[in-house]
């Protein structure tokens, strides 16, 4: 590799390191946030009630998409009344929790991003400390706290939005029996490990990923305009590789 591409990579290590490091800091500064449990009440209002919008949306038409490819492979063979199991494991094990964790990052992330680096900017998160008032517990750790409790949630409702549009397309619109449908479904899909392991696991992970993301870049981010808008951008990218590659981590292991 070249000497620029070493420095690349160094960077991100460093980067990697630096956001575990936050992390210890925020686990010891969680029991000190407790004292501020309103804060944190409404920040799971704002990164999770207010998130629900956009994933019921994206949620009900990824089911009805599903149920529209999956009855049209289905057909070939004469399978069409596995519509709904298919549609149901799917969503359960991959779709749903990676889906959510990305519309998470896009939406919720980037506001506690720009949130906190408008407090870096404008020296509130210094004022703080000048007042005696620990930061990472009033600030960060909440918000934190709010994104790992609000994102297994939302997984759940993008799920259930899912294998409603599944059935919506399939038994309404393409004439699936209903009873088929909802029986074959049940009857392949196991609470442990498509809902236990498959949403709600993987949900909680992504959770936690996701919100150190979006509280490190915006507690560390230069306090300038334009780093503000860099921070945002680094929180997106950054959430959706660690997604996608903690899924793979994660499906390996409980496949």
């Amino acid at each position: 590799m070249t000497s620029k591409e070493d420095n690349v990579v160094v960077r991100s290590l460093a980067q990697i390191g630096a956001c575990g490091l936050f992390l210890l800091t925020i686990l010891a500064a969680i029991p000190r946030s407790l004292r501020h449990g309103r804060e944190t009440i409404r920040q799971i209002w704002f990164v999770g009630a207010m998130s629900l919008t956009i994933v019921m949306t994206c949620g009900l038409f990824v089911g009805m998409v599903l149920g529209l490819q999956l009855y049209d492979v289905l057909s070939i063979f004469g399978g069409t009344s596995a519509t709904g199991t298919v549609v149901a494991i799917a969503i359960y094990r991959e779709l749903g929790p990676v889906v959510t964790a990305l519309l998470f990052a896009g939406r919720a992330g980037t506001s506690v991003t720009a949130e906190i680096g408008l407090m870096r900017a404008t020296d509130q998160l210094d004022a703080m400390e000048m007042m005696a008032v620990d930061p990472i517990a009033y600030v960060v750790a909440p918000r934190f706290l709010a994104g790992v409790v609000a994102l297994p949630l939302l997984g759940i409702v993008f799920c259930a939005m899912g294998v409603f549009g599944g059935h919506l397309v399939g038994v309404t619109w393409l004439g699936i029996d209903n009873g088929t449908f909802w029986s074959n479904m049940t009857a392949a899909v196991d609470v442990h490990k498509d809902i236990i392991d498959g949403v709600l696991l993987k949900s909680f992970a992504f959770g936690i990923v996701v919100s150190l993301i979006a509280v490190f870049q915006g507690y560390t981010t230069p306090p300038t305009s334009e780093g503000v808008a860099y921070a945002t951008t680094r929180t997106v990218v950054a959430s959706s590789i660690a997604i996608l590659a903690l899924d793979f981590v994660l499906t390996s292991f409980l496949i």
